[in-house]
């Protein structure tokens, strides 16, 4: 008999992930997944899916290194097994490409990837407008694959999935032990957070069968990524946006520069056109806290405000939120004394 009732609010690659962490980690706890929108209709469906990471300013870099190692090795070992086409997990290599030469050459994250190097002068000819370049192998996630893969082993662990809008946490503190907060954009209102905000990302899918490796220019304004079934390029990072419908004039600025590092695009047939908003904030948030709800304290958890790298940190930033858990249900019973 599971003895512990849990929900984890928000279906997307961190929600999901986090549920996963809790299901198989924790087998006395119930869990639930809530939330308005699951795949295909998540942010995290549309994105690129490619493992590479920013740093964050205020959370200490051994954290987000540990974030990304756990991420990655997570994606790899998919990557490598029998699950890989049912995840849609898939080894990619290619070169991220700077204009100017970067500060830092070699990048926290460096150490984790696989082959990571400079780019020799005869492999950064073919960019002439770029001074500088790195060539790597990674990780892609095609979320669109991946999302289900990861509700179908929530099942199998025991979780269950309901769909519905989650107006405020209120109204989850009779049903449920404990809350795990992965809304996403959404905990501006859930949570009132002010501090979260959309930065509005438009991708194209294109049918490129020839292209096999990743071109990122450093900006992270303008990409190349193969995938499974088609290619991905991009993009844009338009902060305060919420506009959620196709610009022909981002479309055709996508094209033109992602043409340019790559000519060969121009014969490319565009598959799809899609918008989405990525839930960004100065830092993630991953912490716990006790809150009053319908005059009783319930722990909840917080895990987002991952930005356009929900799929690169998201299995580290579950697993903390995992052992976040572990905390609250140690106190529990002490809770319940007050």
């Amino acid at each position: 008999m599971k003895s512990v009732r849990g929900v984890v609010v928000g279906a997307g690659v961190v929600g999901l992930s986090t549920a996963v962490c809790i299901a198989e980690n924790l087998p006395l706890c119930s869990v639930t997944i809530l939330s308005e929108k699951f795949s295909p209709n998540t942010t995290s469906d549309g994105a690129a899916g490619i493992v590479l990471a920013a740093e964050f300013p205020d959370i200490l870099l051994e954290r987000q290194r540990r974030w990304f190692k756990d991420s990655f090795d997570n994606l790899l070992a998919i990557a490598q097994s029998q699950h890989s086409p049912d995840a849609g997990v898939m080894l990619s290599s290619g070169w991220q490409i700077f204009k100017e030469v970067p500060t830092n050459r070699k990048p926290f994250w460096s150490d984790f990837v696989t082959g990571f190097r400079t780019m020799t002068d005869g492999e950064l000819k073919r960019f002439p407008d770029h001074k500088f370049g790195q060539a790597f192998t990674t990780v892609k996630c095609e979320c669109s694959t991946y999302l289900p893969w990861l509700e179908e082993r929530f099942r199998k662990a025991g979780g269950w999935v309901e769909q519905r809008k989650v107006n405020s946490l209120q109204e989850l503190s009779d049903s449920f032990d404990f809350i795990v907060n992965c809304s996403g954009l959404g905990s501006k209102q859930l949570v009132g957070d002010a501090s979260v905000y959309p930065v509005r990302g438009q991708v194209l899918k294109v049918d490129a069968p020839w292209l096999t490796h990743f071109i990122r220019d450093g900006d992270g304004k303008t990409y190349i990524y193969p995938g499974i079934h088609s290619v991905t390029i991009g993009g844009t990072r338009q902060e305060g946006d919420w506009r959620l419908h196709v610009d022909k004039g981002d479309t055709d600025g996508i094209l033109d520069r992602c043409s340019r590092l790559e000519p060969s695009l121009k014969k490319a047939k565009v598959l799809s056109e899609w918008v989405g908003l990525r839930p960004s904030r100065r830092n993630p948030r991953v912490e716990r806290e006790w809150l009053q709800l319908q005059g009783r304290m319930v722990p909840v958890v917080h895990n987002y405000g991952h930005g356009g790298w929900g799929v690169t940190i998201a299995w580290g930033t579950a697993l903390d939120a995992l052992e976040l858990v572990r905390q609250c249900l140690k106190e529990m019973p002490q809770q319940a004394k007050l």
